[in-house]
């Protein structure tokens, strides 16, 4: 269990690299157990291709620094702290209505119905707000998911770090960091390889049809 302890100069990093998890679920357990969470795990465990691999992938709010959650909210119930940490709704404000659920492009808030509230990430600001890191990066025995400064994080890992993200025409920019091996290609395109439905363009207006 990492422990350290980082000071306010320190400014340290949370980063994921998905290709270094290995479906212990430890990370699931100690989220449920971080002080703000009431006893609820907030971080979700993909798996990529259940018919065909074991590969699992750890996802957890990247707190965009603007975030969409927060703009769709009608009540104004989803705050960003000053360190960028986009916090679960504020109870006496939330309604319940699920726009942040389905706005968010990481598909990461859900839906409570035992407290009538959308909850998500918040980094664990319990702790992170003391300099320790959240309960995911600091029980998973793989470092898949990691907390520490950029200079420890460029000592000891291999990988290149980005915080940028497109989905389709929105581009996304995050405070936590994913690990990649090129970092020249540029932001992440969630979307490329896909193929487009009639949705994207229902009317036909960019492809030149008639």
């Amino acid at each position: 269990m990492k422990t350290a302890r980082y000071g306010i100069d320190d400014r340290p990093i949370f980063v994921i690299d998905q290709s270094r998890c290995i479906g212990c679920e430890a990370c699931v357990q100690a989220c449920s157990e971080c002080g703000t969470h009431r006893g609820q795990s907030l971080i979700h465990l993909e798996r990529i291709d259940r018919a065909a691999s074991t590969q699992t992938a750890p996802m957890v709010c990247m707190h965009c620094e603007d975030p969409t959650c927060a703009e769709v909210c009608p009540a104004d119930a989803i705050k960003q702290n000053e360190d960028g940490v986009v916090q679960s709704a504020l109870k006496p404000r939330c309604i319940g209505c699920s726009n942040c659920v389905l706005a968010c492009p990481f598909g990461v808030p859900k839906y409570v119905a035992d407290f009538d509230q959308m909850m998500k990430c918040d980094m664990c600001t319990d702790r992170t707000s003391e300099g320790y890191a959240p309960m995911c990066a600091s029980v998973c025995p793989s470092e898949a998911l990691w907390y520490g400064t950029p200079e420890e994080f460029h000592a000891h890992r291999r990988g290149s770090l980005v915080d940028g993200w497109l989905f389709g025409r929105q581009a996304v920019t995050t405070k936590v960091f994913a690990v990649v091996d090129d970092v020249a290609a540029g932001p992440i395109d969630v979307l490329s390889g896909e193929e487009r439905g009639w949705l994207d363009d229902p009317f036909a207006l960019e492809d030149g049809a008639r």
